[in-house]
């Protein structure tokens, strides 16, 4: 009988102290983070990727402690955008990200893949981004450098192969520059936070092998200013932003009928867009 007693009471110390051997596990070294979104126009550096139309766009990222991370991101396209794939972007990317004092510098690359497109469609970019915090504001400027490869060259580069869809120079290879910078702050006491952005773009003047250019003119300049609001209690975001490029229509003439939208109109011209997003 003692001894029954005994065990009784070995079992149920075991048992209590369950919760604390869970409690005391070590967190995991990789953190796993998301977002779905629904945007009114995909915009990729100024120039829409869906004719204007709307977007449903997701992504995950896989971070380690040691700030190394690996992820992916989607989105459907339309016309201008789907470099000859199956109207979707797929990117992968990859970087590790080191804390510098007050501020975190972000080596990666990303690879920019349109699925079923042919192989000469998809093209790799690394980056280099430089962030940091001044009080509610946020600090970012980044610059992105894609080596020459064909999915970025200028293999037309005359009226009659435009107009034919007959390449005159197939196989060329171009580089592509991006240098930008982006600040956002929360309003004080409110669920809404401010956001802006400027970009350079420097490549290909032209259309590459599926009559698109991610540099539309060579260079240009594009811009956004928005704000998003935090719907309390929920992971959810509303944003509300005006996008736009110093592309005007004469600058892209050459570029016609692929940099206009269904009814003809530019679709690097400026335009308000709305998003709904949610991160998990």
């Amino acid at each position: 009988m003692f001894m029954k007693y005994q065990i009784a009471c070995v079992a149920l110390a075991l048992l209590s102290s369950a919760p604390a051997f869970a409690q005391e596990a070590p967190a995991s070294p990789i953190t796993v983070s998301g977002s779905v979104a629904l945007v009114s126009d995909y915009r990729f550096r100024g120039v829409s990727q869906t004719d204007k139309g709307m977007a449903i766009q997701g992504g995950i990222t896989a971070t380690h402690e040691s700030g190394a991370y690996v992820g992916t991101w989607g989105s459907n396209l339309a016309g201008w955008g789907t470099f000859g794939g199956s109207s979707m972007e797929l990117d992968l990317f990859a970087g590790y990200a080191i804390p510098l004092g007050g501020a975190t510098l972000d080596v990666g690359l990303t690879w920019y893949m349109y699925p079923s497109g042919a192989d000469k469609t998809d093209f790799a970019e690394p980056y280099v981004k430089l962030s940091s915090e001044f009080g509610p504001v946020k600090g970012l400027i980044g610059v992105a450098y894609a080596p020459k490869q064909e999915a970025l060259g200028k293999w037309y580069n005359d009226a009659a192969s435009i107009a034919t869809g007959i390449p005159d120079h197939p196989g060329a290879k171009k580089d592509n520059f991006y240098v930008w910078g982006d600040v956002s702050g929360a309003v004080p006491n409110t669920p809404v936070s401010l956001k802006a952005h400027l970009g350079w773009s420097k490549g290909n003047s032209g259309l590459g092998p599926n009559g698109t250019s991610i540099a539309p003119t060579g260079k240009y300049l594009d811009w956004l200013v928005g704000a998003d609001v935090a719907i309390p209690s929920t992971p959810v975001t509303a944003g509300i932003a005006y996008v736009g490029t110093n592309i005007s229509r004469g600058d892209a003439a050459y570029l016609w009928p692929n940099f206009a939208d269904t009814d003809g109109s530019s679709i690097a011209k400026g335009k308000i867009v709305f998003s709904l997003s949610a991160a998990f």
